[in-house]
């Protein structure tokens, strides 16, 4: 028992003494903070996409009653059709489940929109996911199209491949060819898994960016610093719904 206490000990004071890594994605402000972001993703059966939506709008305001909606868009490109993504903002995992049970409760909800249009939803996607630390949440000076790229990184999590994807962003960022919206670290879903919403124009002057950031050194440095640390990566480019509070 002595032997085992003293070896305890050691270990303790080690650690203690232990280089502590640091990165900008790490939990002490996203902790503290608290606010989550709920990514959701419908895929709606072909015949009733336009009905969904115009239902929705109409009757939008009951679920917003609730809690925040962030943006609502149409998936126009980027994987599977008649698809609508949206993002709810939540102070907590508490406020979210208070908000389920008064939607639950909720009569006009329920009946006007909810039972009604669960027949055209085919499948559900849900992830829970934190806006990093670095990044606040943006608007964009007006009305566009945005992308939602999303990044599948190596196990290990941002103490390993933090500050390097932290520098492709800014590289792209600081060309100025795209607005950031956010980026958002996956806490449930897939894990080591970072979305990245961009805001641009339209679909060209977001393709004639891409083509000078091909060429710009700063980018190509950054991004093949951050592609070590990447398993695959997928984008979607998206259309805002008028009732969208992103636009």
């Amino acid at each position: 028992m002595l032997a085992l206490g003293s070896c305890l000990r050691k270990a303790l004071a080690l650690r203690a003494l232990a280089p502590q890594v640091c990165s900008p994605f790490a939990t002490g402000p996203r902790q503290s903070d608290g606010t989550l972001y709920e990514f959701r993703t419908y895929f709606l059966k072909s015949s009733k996409t336009k009905e969904f939506l115009e239902n929705l709008k109409k009757n939008v305001h009951l679920r917003t009653a609730h809690s925040e909606l962030i943006g609502y868009w149409s998936v126009e490109f980027g994987g599977r059709t008649n698809k609508v993504f949206h993002i709810w903002k939540y102070d907590n995992f508490a406020h979210r489940t208070a908000v389920r049970k008064a939607l639950a409760n909720d009569k006009a909800w329920q009946e006007q929109f909810l039972i009604p249009n669960l027949t055209s939803i085919d499948k559900q996607e849900i992830e829970i996911t934190y806006l990093v630390p670095w990044c606040k949440l943006g608007k964009p000076p007006k009305e566009g199209v945005y992308e939602l790229a999303t990044f599948q990184m190596k196990p290990g999590g941002p103490a390993l491949w933090g500050d390097a994807f932290k520098r492709a962003v800014n590289a792209h960022v600081d060309l100025g060819y795209s607005t950031l919206v956010g980026v958002f670290h996956t806490e449930y879903g897939a894990l080591n898994r970072v979305h990245v919403l961009w805001w641009n124009e339209s679909a060209d002057s977001r393709a004639a960016g891409r083509h000078r950031s091909h060429e710009d050194p700063r980018v190509v440095a950054a991004v093949r610093e951050s592609v070590n640390y990447l398993e695959s990566q997928q984008n979607m480019f998206l259309i805002p719904a008028s009732f969208s509070p992103l636009k």
